[in-house]
């Protein structure tokens, strides 16, 4: 029986829930203020949005508990989302993550498990 512990998740390297929060704090700030993603927003409670976008982080970098939202798809589905707005998303959400502390390696690791779900995202 071997007594190695398992490895880090993501999820437990950059802090777990308070560092995740955090992100997810930092990113909506820099995503309302970006003009070209804000009306993507328009009328949507940004607080119950921080929850599930916390809930499907945590879960997407290792957290130990599932993600009760609803599919990436169907959540998305008829918002008109592009290419382009994906990408803005995602810088946000690195420069979100290096303000907070994160090293560039860990970013690229969750870019890596991030930008594969484009497909489920983008509509246009």
């Amino acid at each position: 029986m071997s007594t190695e512990a398992a490895p880090e998740t993501i999820f437990e390297r950059i802090g777990g829930e308070p560092a995740v929060a955090a992100v997810v704090d930092l990113f909506y700030a820099k995503v309302i203020a970006d003009p070209s993603l804000a009306p993507y927003f328009d009328g949507v409670d940004l607080e119950q949005l921080k929850e599930h976008q916390r809930l499907f982080v945590g879960q997407a970098l290792g957290a130990e508990r599932p993600y009760p939202g609803r599919a990436l798809s169907v959540a998305h589905a008829g918002l008109g989302i592009t290419p382009a707005a994906f990408a803005a998303v995602v810088g946000h959400l690195a420069a979100s993550l290096a303000e907070a502390g994160v090293d560039d390696e860990t970013i690229s690791q969750i870019a890596a498990v991030l930008v594969p779900l484009e497909p489920e995202v983008v509509s246009l």
